[in-house]
């Protein structure tokens, strides 16, 4: 028995299923019906109208109804949508027993204590029929499912059948005149509606409960005697037709199962039984210790059974009801009845494979639980909880595959749970010794492991691992080392699903999953209310689930949501694109279509991948309270913005992320005084005087006003704001505008004007207005306050303001990634990853017979528009050319009277030779304009002779490091050196270094656009980008050793793909000699270059050797480009026709300066290769590798240094120096 859920309550005398929702009412002993959400687990409504215990309670078919009868007499119809009691029926003498609604006619059959069993009209509200035979208490009573009969059973020991034909024939309208006369008639004179059919006699005693079989004409009974009963029944007869012995007590209730064929039976003895209804012998018994058995009940649409005792009731299954399956490539395997079927995702044809043997035991939940597949051995493990768990080994046919007639003979072994492990090993669990057996395809054991934890199933965990489980927690176990890589404490795990990449793991309990690593290391944990049932990975990361209604996604931070709803559970067997596949209850392949926008738009959102974030809002219908409040709390406000038409959540949004354009423009949509407010307090944060007056105008917020104006140093309207206050009588506001102003005489005007005399008084006597204090004085007569003594006052003024009018300057920030980027078209962001291309321009496709095109994706280079640019005709070093301001000299002060005061100061050292002086950097004596300086440093450090290609930059750095000023039109220009670091707390006599505009980061920027040039197959686009990088690293400079490291890295790089991409060049360059042509791909397979383009350059040496005849060097790149994994399918389709081509014919048509077996470098100038051992000498920048012959000469590839001459080494970094 599988329990699905359990309540604790009074004693439960009636239940019955909703037919559509999780619900299950329940009538208890005690008067209360509860509603009961049996998924969730809640209880979500009670009703306690009647007095005394109600025994029978039922759900309507298809309205918000339910009826239930108790031991008050009364019947009462309930709508459980008004939560209310609609109406009673009386009419019943005793106690009512049962209640069921009719599934087509609005009637009510119930069964009582008064002998009699009464039809009632819902909708009339009558009683329309009685029936009246039994000689005692009626116990139970239901309609037929299909036809007018009714079944009643009674403590008279009898079970009786009545048609109620007559009755149906009454209720629906009569098609003529002379059935209408004898219904008339029947009226009259008292008609019979309802006929006894049958009267079932055999039990000894009462009988308890009797229910139809909803499809054959049978039925089953239970009484005191302990005996369940079956009967049969044609049109004219009925008889008994076995019975069913082993219930230790009253039989309480019994009843068919719907979809098995299999009878269930509940009893006083504490036990609920289950039989086989063909056989007739019992299957299985479930106990309770303390708890009686009263009532049953099933549900009409799921595999879901009810039983209410003396303590609540249970909600079970008798059965799993999840295929077992295992999915490996583009198809799945799963066991579906006796078969093993198979299924082929891509082309959703859905095949049976071979038959499988049927438990000989015949108890219930013996079929397949697990499946696991080995594709090369083509072998599957089907594991059961046969004999206490046991497994069988198959291997499938390759003869008879779709045909599955033949039932093999399986190796069979005991052990709870068994997974390949290897290509031909698999893992059993040995629970009573606590021990892994690996065993091999013949069933013969290996190996032995004794696993450190007690664990009691295992799953696969990558070749030679287990993922073991414990009660809580679960291990990764080395099956060769013997040793445990992982753990993680977790709810008790049920399934395990692994990405693509067996990076991550997602281990699924009832109600939780956990995310981990491959080394168990915890990512995040979900939880759910209601159980969650399968799950997979989709490609890019994010976990797709099912909970037992819903499909849901959980990115890889934990973040989840729905993505729809289901009508009936499903398991997940793959996610592929915006297809999720999975296999219902019934052992069905389905493909559910979903919309993905959702949980994709949040992972870019999480990567930080903000150029498909912003195309994404572009082009979907992303919207919705949830999107919204999920974006602000990721802190993107201003990306909420975009989706927002509702104008107070624009505001609020609006004021998050501080654009007051915005808030400005809702708030004159809303034009409410609290969102002015919000809005004039949200400007005075940004310093926007504007704003914050235009808000405090609107709300007529004087005081607010008046003291912006204040602070802003707006004098005027300070003076307008008196008026006003003067104009609106506003006596506070008059002095406090006055107060600002520092206006005395205005004070005393009103300190006078409202009769606070000795304050006026005083004020002006303080001031020295003494025409105003001897008038005052005059009017105050004798009552004149002292004045302090020795006392010197001041005049009290305003402070002057710090800004007068305007706003506050604020400070530059860079545009957010998605300010204005929303306007305009995304940019293409930078990629971390190159992808790799499948049109690249490489050369020629292969023209195999059967191979079909090479496909044609879309490449997007992000730099098509730039063009490769010829080089220019570089002339020399023309120092003297450079025009470079003239010397200042102080300018003579003769014509000032003061003059003979007047000493001018001596010139200070300019701040280009301290730079010199403290610098042994070549790229500062640069920026400093000596350039001779810089030159002699590059050519004793990295050898460097050939300085023309260096020029542009020397000029650039020289310029970037100064500022010029003009001062006045006659005036030379001042020019400024811009220091590297500088900051306003540096001692103005320390002169830093000189700004630099040259840094590595825009290094790896060029890098990247090189890789992506070279992806798309843009030669000389790329070899002009990586150039420029070789010519720009002399003039680096960095501040740690690491970065030294990284820059001296990036040469290494750099050096490698320029030596490729000109050798490419020159193949492409000669026509007439086809194995030089061969020899010049050959070599470019054998430079540094990162996976994507390596698998192209082996692709495109394969592709001209195959073309020129040279099968076997051919066969020797489709191998190594094999052996790169590559992920577009046609170079490996392609790879492997050359190879298969090859195998046949090992032979070469030309001989080739080309041996791969032998290690070799190729020379930078000739492109020969320099194998071990054979001298050659080196660039002392790029360390290319060239042939002896080449000492002296100018490097080939980096165009700067002279090969063979000594350098001391690349001085980049101040640490180097220190």
């Amino acid at each position: 028995m599988l329990t699905k859920f359990e309540t604790k309550s009074n004693r439960v005398k009636g239940l019955s299923f909703h037919g559509k929702r999780p619900w299950i009412l329940a009538s208890l002993h005690s008067g209360v019906i509860q509603l009961w959400d049996y998924r969730m687990g809640t209880l979500i409504d009670r009703f306690d109208e009647h007095d005394g215990p109600v025994r029978g309670v039922h759900f309507h078919k298809s309205q918000p109804l339910f009826v239930s009868g108790g031991d008050d007499y009364k019947i009462k119809v309930w709508n459980y949508k008004l939560h209310r009691c609609l109406f009673t029926l009386l009419g019943h003498l005793d106690y009512i027993r049962t209640v069921q609604f009719h599934h087509e006619y609005p009637w009510i059959v119930s069964a009582s204590d008064d002998q009699t069993i009464r039809i009632w009209n819902w909708q009339s509200r009558t009683c329309i029929s009685v029936l009246t035979g039994h000689n005692h208490y009626v116990m139970c009573a239901s309609f037929h499912p299909k036809e007018d009969l009714v079944v009643s059973a009674s403590l008279d020991q009898t079970v009786r059948v009545w048609d109620i034909g007559a009755l149906r024939k009454k209720t629906v309208a009569p098609a003529d005149d002379i059935l209408r006369l004898s219904q008339m008639n029947t009226d009259l004179f008292g008609g019979v509606d309802a006929v006894v059919k049958y009267v079932l006699e055999g039990h000894d005693r009462g009988v308890n409960w009797a229910s139809f079989h909803p499809t054959l004409p049978l039925i089953v009974s239970g009484a005191d005697d302990r005996q369940v009963k079956i009967w049969r029944m044609n049109d004219t007869k009925a008889w008994e037709v076995d019975t069913l012995r082993g219930h230790m007590n009253n039989v309480s209730c019994v009843l068919f199962h719907a979809r098995q064929d299999i009878i269930v039976s509940n009893s006083e003895d504490r036990s609920i039984r289950v039989w086989d209804a063909t056989k007739r012998t019992g299957l299985q018994t479930f106990r309770r210790e303390h708890d009686r058995f009263w009532i049953l009940a099933s549900h009409p649409e799921m595999n879901l059974l009810a039983a209410g005792h003396d303590s609540g009731m249970i909600v079970f299954k008798l059965e799993r009801e999840r295929p077992a399956f295992s999915v490996s490539g583009d198809s799945i395997y799963y066991v579906k009845d006796r078969f093993l079927r198979s299924y082929e995702f891509s082309t959703q044809r859905d095949t049976q494979v071979m038959s499988i043997r049927r438990p000989v035991s015949a108890s219930l939940n013996q079929g397949a639980k697990t499946l696991s597949y080995s594709p090369t051995e083509n072998a599957v493990l089907i594991c059961s909880d046969v004999e206490g768990g046991s497994y069988e080994l198959y291997t499938i046919p390759k003869d008879n595959f779709g045909r599955g007639e033949t039932v093999q003979e399986a190796k069979r072994g005991a052990g709870g749970s068994a997974v390949f492990v290897a290509r031909n090993r698999f893992a059993v669990i040995e629970k009573s010794t606590n021990q892994v057996l690996v065993k091999n395809l013949k069933n013969e054991i290996v190996k032995k492991s004794a696993i450190p934890a007690v664990v009691d199933a295992i799953f696969y965990a990558g070749t030679g691992n287990l993922l073991c489980r414990a009660e809580d927690r679960v291990v990764i176990f080395d099956l060769q080392q013997r040793i445990i890589h992982g753990e993680l404490q977790t709810p008790y795990v049920r399934y395990v699903a692994w990405s693509h990449d067996m990076e991550n793991v997602a281990l699924l309990s009832k109600h939780s999953i956990v995310i981990a690593s491959k080394k168990l290391v915890h990512q995040c944990t979900l939880h759910e209310t209601i159980r969650v049932k399968s799950g997979a990975w989709d490609e890019s990361g994010v976990f797709i689930y099912t909970t037992l209604n819903h499909i849901k996604y959980c990115l890889p931070n934990g973040d989840t949501g729905i993505i729809q709803t289901l009508d009936v559970p499903v398991y997940i067997t793959k996610v592929s694109g915006n297809t999720v596949y999975c296999l219902d209850r019934d052992g069905k392949n389905r493909a559910i279509v979903i919309d993905a926008t959702e949980y994709v738009f949040k992972l870019f959102l999480l990567k930080k991948r903000y150029d498909q974030v912003m195309s994404m809002i572009r082009s979907s219908d992303l919207c919705g309270q949830a999107m919204i409040a999920y974006l602000q709390q990721k802190g993107f406000p201003e990306v909420a913005l975009h989706f927002v038409k509702d104008e107070r959540i624009r505001f609020n949004l609006a004021l998050e992320s501080g654009n007051i354009q915005v808030a400005v423009a809702s708030a004159k949509e809303i034009d409410e005084k609290d969102h002015w407010y919000r809005l004039g307090v949200e400007a005075l944060r940004q310093g926007n005087a504007g704003i914050v007056e235009y808000a405090y105008q609107r709300t007529k917020n004087f005081e607010r006003l008046s003291f912006l104006y204040l602070v802003t140093g707006n004098m005027d309207k300070l003076s307008k704001m008196l008026k006003i206050a003067e104009v609106k009588d506003d006596v506070m506001g008059q002095f406090h505008n006055a107060l600002y102003l520092g206006d005395i005489k205005e004070r005393v005007k009103i300190l006078e004007s409202v009769d606070h005399l000795p304050l006026a008084y005083i004020a002006a006597k303080v001031h020295g207005l003494h025409d105003i204090a001897e008038r005052l004085e005059a009017k105050l007569g004798d009552n004149v306050p002292s004045l302090p003594e020795g006392k010197s006052p001041s005049l009290l003024m305003p402070p002057s303001p710090i800004m007068c009018s305007g706003d506050w300057p604020l400070l530059r920030v860079m545009r957010g990634i998605f300010e204005g980027g929303l306007d305009t078209v995304g940019r293409n962001a930078e990629e971390e990853e190159y992808e790799e291309a499948a049109d690249a321009d490489w050369g020629e496709d292969l023209d195999i017979v059967d191979v079909e095109k090479m496909q044609n994706g879309d490449i997007s280079t992000g730099l098509e528009g730039e063009d490769a640019r010829e080089e220019n005709d570089e002339g020399g070093w023309d120092l003297e050319d450079l025009d470079l301001p003239p010397e200042m000299d102080t300018p003579k002060n003769a014509s000032n009277a003061r003059s003979s005061v007047f000493v001018a100061p001596t010139p200070g050292m300019p701040v280009s030779q301290i730079w010199i002086q403290k610098s042994s950097l070549a790229a500062e004596h640069a920026a400093a304009g000596n350039f001779d300086t810089a030159m002699r440093l590059l050519s004793r450090q990295l050898g460097i002779r050939n300085f023309a290609p260096l020029r542009p930059f020397f000029l650039d750095l020289h310029i970037g490091s100064h500022a010029y000023l003009r001062a006045f039109s006659s005036a030379p220009v001042i020019s400024l050196a811009v220091e590297r670091g500088w900051s306003e707390s540096a001692t103005p006599n320390v002169r830093g270094l000189p700004a630099l505009v040259f840094k590595f980061s825009q290094l790896e920027e060029k890098l990247k656009a090189g890789y992506k040039a070279t992806t798309a197959g843009k030669f000389t686009e790329a070899l002009r980008l990586l150039l420029s990088i070789l010519h720009t690293i002399p003039l680096i400079v960095v501040e740690s050793r690491r970065e030294v490291d990284e820059v001296k890295e990036l040469i290494i790089i750099v050096k490698e793909y320029v030596l490729g991409l000109k050798m490419e060049l020159n193949r492409r360059e000669i026509k007439d000699s086809p194995v030089r042509q061969q020899e010049l791909a050959a070599y470019f397979t054998h430079c540094n270059l990162q996976m994507p383009h390596l698998r192209l350059a082996l692709l495109n040496a394969m592709t001209v050797c195959y073309k020129a005849g040279n099968l076997n060097t051919a066969g020797n790149f489709a191998r190594r480009l094999l052996e790169t994994n590559p992920t577009i399918d046609n170079q490996a389709k392609t790879a492997r026709q050359v190879l298969q081509a090859a195998e046949k014919n090992m032979k070469d048509a030309s001989e080739l300066n080309y041996d791969f077996r032998n290690p070799f470098v190729v020379c930078g100038a000739t492109y020969v290769p320099i194998y071990r051992g054979q001298k050659d000498v080196s660039c002392p920048y790029c360390s290319s590798r060239f042939v002896p012959a080449q000492e002296g000469q100018l490097c080939a590839v980096c165009d700067l240094a002279v090969v063979g001459s000594d350098a001391s080494g690349l001085l980049c970094s101040p640490s180097q120096i220190r």
